[in-house]
C-alpha cells in the first residue's frame, strides 16, 4: 500500500492518501483547500487515481479540499450521515466499508468532539485515522458543534481502544509536530483518556477547558456543511511566481518561508496605518508603506516589473488589495498569508518600519 501523511502548518492538519498498490485506487482523509494544487500535485506524480475524499468530521478551523479535488480530479466526497453536511456523494454509518482497490477503510462512529466524528480503521487493523476523537497525547474539544464529553469518552473507550495495542493511530492534527502514536500508548499515556482514567474525570476535565473558539470557525464551518465548495471558482491561469496557495475566500497568499528567501525579488507594499507601520510589530526589509485607503492611487505610480506581495498585521486588510493592484494593471500580486503576527511567531527577521 501506498502512505502519506501531509501537513497543513496554518491549521496544524495532518492530510492522509493511502492507495492500493496494484490498482493505484486511493483515498484521501481531511484534506484542506488551501493545500488542494500541492495534494494534486502529490496524485499526478505517484501516478494514482483518487476516488474518494474522506472527512472525519466537520472541521472548524479549516475548509475541506474535497470540493476542489472532485472538480479537478473527478474524486467523490464521502462524509457521516451524522455531520448534516450537503453535497456529498456518499454519507456513510457506522460499519460501512470505503474500497479502494482491493483494500478498504472500516467506518467507525465516535462523536463527541462533534456529533458526526468518524475513525476510519484500515481493513488488517494495522492503522486508524481518528481525526479530532483522539488526538496524540489528548483529544478534540467538545464544547460546540454539538460536542459532549460522555459521549466522546465511550467512543473512545468503545471503538478506538478496541483496535488492538499495535495499531498505529493518525490524528487530525497536531500541535508539536508529533506524527503518529499507538492503541497501546494512548491506553497507557493519555493524560485524559488512559484506561487508569474514570469517566467522570474526564467529563470534569473536559467541561473546565476554558478554550476560545477557532479562528477560522465563522468561514470554516459553513463552507465545511457544503464539502468546501468555493464561493468563487479559482482562476484557470495558475501564477508560477512564487508558492501561493489560494484560500476558500479567492485570494492567492504568499507563504512566509517563501517570501523570506526572495524579499529582493519582490515589492512588499505594507496597507497598515503609520502609527502600526512604525510599531512595534516592526516590517521585513524593503517594505514600503501604503495604507489601504491610499493604496489605489499609489499603486497607479508603482513599477510594474516585480511581483507584488500586500501585508498587514492579520492578513485581513491586505486581503482587499490583490483587486486593486489587479486594477493598477499589476499582474503579479498576492497576500502575505497571516500578515505579520504570522511571520513575528516564525521569527523571521524584522525592522523597524519608515514611512
Amino acid at each position: 500500500m501506498i502512505f502519506r501523511q501531509l501537513f497543513d502548518p496554518v491549521s496544524s492538519t495532518y492530510t492522509y492518501l493511502l492507495a492500493d498498490e496494484a490498482s493505484r485506487a486511493a483515498v484521501m482523509i481531511d484534506p484542506v483547500f488551501e493545500q488542494a494544487r500541492r495534494d494534486v500535485a502529490l496524485i499526478e506524480e505517484l501516478g494514482v487515481k483518487l476516488k474518494w475524499t474522506l472527512e472525519t468530521h466537520v472541521h472548524a478551523d479549516h475548509v475541506t479540499g474535497a470540493s476542489l479535488l472532485r472538480e479537478k480530479l473527478g474524486s467523490q466526497i464521502a462524509v457521516s450521515y451524522e455531520a448534516g453536511a450537503e453535497g456529498a456523494n456518499k454519507y456513510v454509518h457506522h460499519g460501512d466499508r470505503v474500497e479502494f482497490g482491493k483494500r478498504h477503510l472500516e467506518v467507525r462512529a465516535t462523536p463527541g468532539h462533534t456529533s458526526g466524528c468518524v475513525t476510519y480503521v484500515l481493513d488488517d487493523r494495522s492503522m486508524a485515522f481518528t481525526g479530532d476523537a483522539l488526538l496524540i497525547r489528548g483529544c478534540g474539544r467538545t464544547d460546540f458543534q454539538e460536542g459532549e464529553p460522555r459521549k466522546l469518552f465511550r467512543s473512545v473507550r468503545e471503538q478506538i481502544f478496541s483496535l488492538p495495542d499495535r495499531c498505529l493511530l493518525y490524528p487530525g492534527h497536531d500541535y508539536r509536530g508529533l506524527t503518529a502514536t499507538s492503541v497501546g500508548e494512548e491506553k497507557l499515556y493519555n493524560p485524559r483518556l488512559a484506561e487508569a482514567i474514570l469517566e467522570q474525570d474526564f467529563v470534569g476535565y473536559m467541561s473546565h477547558l476554558g478554550l476560545p473558539h477557532p479562528q477560522q470557525m465563522e468561514v470554516a464551518v459553513p463552507a465545511n456543511m457544503k464539502c468546501g465548495k468555493p464561493q468563487k471558482p479559482a482562476s484557470n491561469a495558475n501564477p508560477d511566481w512564487a508558492q501561493l496557495t489560494y484560500t476558500f475566500a479567492g485570494i492567492w497568499e504568499v507563504q512566509p518561508n517563501w517570501l523570506e528567501e526572495h524579499l529582493r525579488d519582490v515589492q512588499i507594499i505594507d496597507v497598515r496605518e503609520p502609527d502600526e507601520f512604525n510599531g512595534p510589530l516592526g516590517q521585513p526589509t524593503e517594505a514600503s508603506l501604503a495604507p489601504l485607503g491610499t493604496l489605489a492611487a499609489r499603486a497607479s505610480l508603482a513599477p510594474k516589473e516585480n511581483p507584488v506581495v500586500v501585508a498587514c498585521r492579520s492578513g485581513a486588510r491586505s486581503a482587499q488589495a490583490p483587486p486593486m493592484l489587479g486594477e493598477a494593471a499589476f499582474n503579479k500580486g498576492a497576500n502575505r498569508s497571516r500578515g505579520m503576527l504570522r511571520w513575528r511567531a516564525q521569527r523571521f527577521p524584522v525592522e523597524a518600519g519608515t514611512d
